[in-house]
């Protein structure tokens, strides 16, 4: 793998999360609650791991309390940290390790690719949650695929 590709993986991130925004606003509120603490979450997550790779201290929780609004900032403000992020890795550093500490405290060491990969699925496993909520509420889902991304050209 290299940035090229990550960067276009981190577009399609991007796209994602604003589609989830935008589900979550057109609900009219019947579905704020988890599934907005959720997307906070995936948003904060990225912020998290982003701050490790570039050895920072961590700068807010892991569950946020925040507004759509606020997570419209994140997501905005997080899009530009990883393109700039990513722009910026020279491809020996895929295989480099950052020691971290994980939210419970436990020392780990990381790959970087491993790192980019996990951002990406987890927020991934996140949206599925709350396309799931969404639906039990009686709400739309965002469509969010890949594929669907892909060949709307949505990354291009």
């Amino acid at each position: 793998m290299n940035s090229e590709y990550y960067s276009r993986m981190f577009v399609y991130d991007h796209w994602a999360n604003r589609e989830c925004m935008r589900a979550i606003g057109a609900s009219g509120g019947a579905v704020a609650g988890t599934c907005l603490g959720r997307l906070a979450h995936i948003l904060s997550a990225e912020k998290l791991w982003l701050e490790r790779l570039r050895r920072q201290p961590q700068s807010m929780a892991v569950w946020p309390a925040s507004t759509l609004a606020e997570c419209a900032a994140l997501a905005e403000e997080m899009a530009s940290a990883w393109h700039d992020y990513l722009a910026e890795l020279e491809p020996a550093r895929f295989d480099e390790r950052i020691d971290y500490c994980n939210s419970k405290g436990e020392a780990w060491s990381s790959r970087v690719e491993d790192v980019l990969t996990h951002v990406l699925m987890h927020s991934a496993y996140h949206r599925g949650q709350i396309a799931v909520e969404m639906r039990a509420a009686g709400a739309e889902p965002p469509y969010t695929d890949f594929i669907h991304a892909a060949r709307q050209r949505f990354m291009d």
